[in-house]
Formats: structure tokens, sequence, C-alpha cells
């Protein structure tokens, strides 16, 4: 697993200038270390650093050439003047030494890194954890990289986002990769609970402190002891209640419901919100200065319609989940997969995790085509296929659905004869206006639904369009 060190390589020997430099870093506050050029690259294959500085003096331009390729993603500063133009070298460190000069050089190094950061492998937990936050867009790159930051503190996060984007599974990224990942991650819905019984459920009560307390019971705060209570839907809490959380996350102190003692906390508090709480600051629904304490560390879910292009791998992810719970497979078409990502996606992942469980009912182990998606996500005009059959097939279907009916087509005498007249009759025009005549009162009846009107004359919807389309008949 390769980690990341917050430390200053500097490749040379302890000569007067390496020693100056490294003591200039470390009364910058920089964490800083000087090895050979032999030590450097088994060091870059466990952990990346901060920034290496290599002195160009003691090694050689092949070497720096391969430091630079066994480890593209490691920001290179050259101490002494060299003709080298590589992707990672990013400036020269120039003597007489400057906070300036020296700083700048640093700033470099940062940005580097956070840009390369994706190509850095992680670890294996990582990865399990983040597969939760399928895709490629620069929207959901940006909050893992932001996760990652903020999982090893405490500070207190606020995630926001429009419903259905996963604001939970953000919450629940951050708790397992904390050290508090052995600990509790209690969840609360604020919308789901009354009012009257939100304290309660936070904070416990004692036996007795109100009509059915026969006993006293833990908040969702003592359950989390430990671990981590993530708040869903935090601009839903009623005013009374924001004064009593604002509290517990200023003194790390609460009491029962009904009881006197008080109870101390160690919990890390992440909420989440899909409504504007500056909005409703202003409009005095929200306190401001429990914004400021939950708005520590805000992170922003991207809405599926901003990153559309990761459609495709949150499909496969979705599918191969909905598979592994033994519900069957399905797969998508190229064009379906375009169509989807033309989709508004009002309802984000959340809809499209049902729309794949939908799929996956009505076409165990198939192919999914534009015109197999429900109405509302075609947004690509494609012919629907229909498969050539002879008039004679059609005429074969025709009998079998007639004769094969549990109950017998009732025949109006005044239009069809009884009996076979002397003269005889035009067989293939009876059946074509009994035909006619039978899927038009069946339509009549069912108020145009073909569906409908198919399985009450007992065929299926497919024959049914195939006859209507024969005799020139439409819905009206």
């Amino acid at each position: 697993m390769m980690q990341i060190e917050q430390k200053i390589l500097i490749v040379g020997t302890p000569s007067e200038r390496v020693s100056r430099l490294c003591c200039i870093f470390e009364f910058l506050g920089e964490q800083c270390e000087i090895i050979t050029a032999d030590a450097l690259v088994e060091l870059l294959e466990a952990a990346r650093y901060r920034a290496l500085v290599i002195a160009t003096d003691e090694v050689v331009p092949e070497s720096i050439k391969n430091i630079s390729s066994v480890a593209p993603w490691q920001p290179i500063l050259l101490l002494g003047a060299a003709e080298l133009k590589l992707s990672n070298i990013l400036g020269i460190v120039e003597e007489p030494l400057s906070y300036p000069q020296l700083t700048e050089l640093l700033h470099f190094c940062q940005v580097f890194g956070q840009v390369k950061k994706e190509q850095v492998p992680t670890s294996g937990n990582q990865t399990k954890l983040f597969r939760s936050l399928v895709g490629r867009s620069n929207g959901i790159a940006n909050v893992r990289h932001l996760i990652n930051q903020v999982a090893g503190s405490d500070a207190t996060v606020l995630v926001l986002g429009q419903s259905g984007t996963g604001k939970e599974v953000v919450a629940r990224n951050i708790h397992y990769m904390s050290e508090r990942r052995d600990g509790p991650f209690i969840p609360v819905n604020c919308g789901a609970i009354p009012p009257e019984l939100l304290e309660s459920e936070l904070f416990g009560h004692e036996k007795g402190s109100f009509t059915g307390a026969i006993s006293a019971r833990k908040g969702r705060f003592e359950l989390a002891e430990g671990g981590t209570l993530f708040l869903d839907e935090i601009g839903d809490m009623p005013l009374q209640m924001q004064v009593k959380l604002l509290r517990v996350l200023q003194e790390r102190v609460f009491e029962r419901v009904g009881g006197s003692k008080t109870i101390n906390t160690n919990v890390r508090v992440v909420a989440a919100t899909h409504r504007d709480l500056e909005s409703m600051i202003e409009e005095n629904e929200f306190r401001e200065d429990l914004y400021y304490r939950l708005n520590v560390f805000p992170i922003e879910m991207p809405a599926l319609s901003e990153r559309s292009e990761d459609i495709p791998l949150l499909l496969q992810e979705l599918v191969s989940r909905v598979f592994n719970e033994g519900r069957g497979k399905v797969r998508f078409t190229q064009r379906a997969i375009e169509s989807l990502k033309e989709h508004t996606w009002s309802g984000n992942v959340r809809e499209l995790s049902n729309l794949v469980e939908r799929l996956t009912i009505l076409y165990p182990g198939g192919l999914v085509d534009v015109n197999d998606l429900p109405r509302k996500y075609r947004h690509i005009d494609v012919p629907e296929y229909s498969v050539e059959v002879s008039e004679e097939q059609l005429e074969r279907d025709a009998l079998a659905s007639i004769f094969n009916d549990e109950e017998p087509v009732e025949i109006p005498e005044t239009r069809f004869p009884t009996e076979l007249p002397p003269e005889g009759v035009n067989l293939k025009d009876l059946l074509a206006e009994l035909e006619i005549d039978m899927i038009r009162q069946a339509l009549e009846q069912q108020d145009s639904v073909v569906a409908r009107a198919a399985e009450m004359l007992g065929i299926r919807r497919t024959t049914l369009v195939e006859k209507m389309r024969k005799y020139g008949m439409g819905k009206d």
C-alpha cells in the first residue's frame, strides 16, 4: 500500500550546501531528510513524498531520469542547474536561498500532487469503500479527494447535495477511513422523526420522563459513542432542537430527557441536507450559529446530470450489485446508455438504481435497448424492431386466437351468419371483419390502452399491434 508522507527528501550527501537547505526547510516547518540516490528508489515504491530535491552535482542525469520514470506522480526539484525537461521536474532551487523562492516551489509541488493524486495506487480498503462513489468525472474525483483529506481528523462535516446523490455514502466513507472505523456508525433522519420525539431519539430518556417511558433508554449520541453520528436532513430539524444540538457540539455534553446527570460525549458528527441552509437562515428557519458549527468542512455532492459521463460505470456497478444479491442480471446496448446519459435524473443515483432493478425484473438476463426503456428515458429516436410475418402466418394466428380462447367469442347475429348460406362466404373477409370488430371493441373498453386490450383478447401485445397495422387501425 502506498502512503503519502508529508516529508521532503533531499537526495545527496550531507554536504554544507545540502545541510543548509535542510535546515531552512525545517525552519519553514517542513520535515526534511537527506538520503542517497541508491536508497531512494526503494522508498519511492512504498510512499509518496511532499517533494524530492535532487542535488545535480552528485546525481547524474541518467539516475534523475530513472527516478522520474519510477515515480511520475512525485514532484521533483533540482538543487543546481541541469538540462533536463521532465514532466515532474517543477523547478530549480537557486542560490542564494530565499523564503519567497522556496515557498513558491513548495506550492508548485502541492498543486502537482493534487492534480496527479488519482495516479497514485490506493489501498484495498479505500478501493472497496470508494466503489460506492463510482465515476471518473472531476466532480466525483473531487469528492473522493475531500473525503481523503478530512477522514483523518475529527472535524464536523456538512454534506450538501440533491436527494439521491449519495450523501450517506459519503458519510460512511468518512467514518470507515477515519480512526473511528472500529466504533459504531449511527444514522438519524431528522426529517423522519416527529419533532416531539426527536430529543428523546437523540439524547435518550429516563424512566417515567413522559407517558410511555416505561424504562430508561439510550439516545443516538450514546449509541454512537466512540464512532460517528450521521444527522441526515439536518435542515428539517425544529428550531428548539437546533439550540440543544448546538450546545452538544460546543460543549460535548448533554442530559437525557427527564434526567439531570450530565453525560460527556465523544462522537464525530457528519450532517447532510438537500436544502439551502443560507436561505433558511435569512428566513429564520435555521440558526446561523449552528450552521457555522456544522459547516466546518463542507462537501458538495454533484447531481447525476452534472456527471453524465459516469453513467456507464454506475450502470456496471449497479448491475453487479443486483446480480450479487441473486436477483438476475441485465445488460444495456450502447444506444440505451447514450439515451440514459441524456436524461435529467431528478432523482439522481437513487433513480438510476431503481431503474436498473425494474429492468432486471422485466428483462432477466436480457439486453436492454432504447425502446425497452420506460418512455421518459427514451431520448434517442430509434425505430422499433419488428419481425416480418407472412400473411398466411397472421391468418393462422388469427384463427388460433379465436379458437383457443377459453370463452368463445359471441358473434352478433346481425352481422355474421350462424349458418353457411347456399352461395357460400368469403371466409378470409369474414374473419378479418370479425377481428376488426373484436379489436375495436377491446380498445374502446380499455380506453385505447393496447396492452390491456391485448390481454382482454387473450393475445400478446405485439400480435395485436401487428393486426392493427395490417388492418390500418389506430388507437383512435
